[in-house]
């Protein structure tokens, strides 16, 4: 059986990850055309910015430092949220700051993901990554596997390090290829969004539409491989995040550089599908608090 998340369990072979709901439901194509074309014509005139709260009980995470970093910043914008009164309670204070700014920052939430990233794609923003899991591994479906062409990466262990400056890396990357990464999420947009129920997009396949093409592909492949006798024998679930990387074709996975990124639960007390869901449902109620 097949299970269709916002977020997929890295060690789960039947998840599979696809796009958060964003603010954004087209009822015709013209509705996506006119808005891919508004947010070209976008003038940007921050460099980069965050929107999100610190998580000062997890250790391991680097919101303080990439708020430190916004802070420090004069080309950085930040929307801090916590509880109470906060404009991140505003879906449109939030895609005005993404709408203009060039990179919007995406360390993981609750979890791995965030529906914050969607909502900066929706807004032309190109995305910042800190860990392969927010996207790379998870929508492969939805977003192109050669993740350079829209996003940039910055390791986590480089912030948690302060090895980086996100603003000197950002700024080193040539105007043009920012042009041409942006083109590139505001291309993506159609896949990223969910058409309004009520109507069907004519010319455009939606996220709902690319994630049912995904399973009817993934179950013909299947058929096929039982028709002419393959097996997956040598199939390591553990290794599932490293299956959807594969191109077609391609069966055997090995050793990869983002290895450390995935170190399975050692405590055995739950499965770990259980773990990744129960995580991406705190990361969904808490954007009511911090676009999480």
């Amino acid at each position: 059986m097949s299970m269709l998340v916002v977020e997929s369990s890295p060690w789960n072979a039947n998840d599979f990850g696809i796009p958060y709901p964003t603010y954004f439901h087209p009822a015709k194509d013209d509705d996506v055309f006119i808005w891919q074309e508004r947010m070209r014509r976008l003038e940007r005139k921050w460099l980069f910015s965050f929107a999100g709260a610190p998580r000062p009980d997890n250790p391991k995470s680097i919101r303080g430092q990439i708020i430190d970093q916004c802070k420090r910043s004069k080309v950085g914008k930040l929307l801090e949220c916590d509880f109470g009164e906060s404009k991140c309670h505003s879906p449109s204070s939030i895609m005005q700051m993404f709408q203009g700014s060039l990179f919007c920052l995406q360390p993981q939430g609750d979890s791995y993901t965030r529906r914050s990233a969607f909502d900066s794609m929706l807004a032309g923003c190109i995305p910042v990554f800190f860990h392969p899991g927010s996207a790379y591994t998870q929508y492969t479906w939805h977003l192109p596997k050669n993740y350079t062409k829209y996003s940039v990466f910055i390791p986590e262990d480089d912030i948690r390090k302060r090895n980086v400056s996100i603003e000197e890396r950002l700024t080193q990357i040539p105007e043009e290829e920012v042009r041409i990464m942006r083109e590139e999420v505001i291309s993506l947009i159609p896949r990223l969004v969910y058409a309004d129920p009520r109507s069907k997009l004519e010319t455009l396949k939606d996220a709902f539409d690319v994630s049912v093409q995904a399973v009817i592909d993934k179950v013909t492949n299947l058929r096929k491989d039982i028709m002419e006798g393959r097996t997956d024998d040598n199939f390591i679930e553990e290794n599932s995040w490293k299956y959807a990387l594969l191109d077609a074709g391609q069966r055997e996975v090995g050793p990869h550089e983002w290895d450390p990124f995935f170190s399975k639960p050692k405590d055995g007390n739950a499965d770990s599908s259980d773990l990744s869901s129960e995580a991406a449902k705190n990361s969904w109620k808490n954007e009511q608090r911090d676009t999480s």
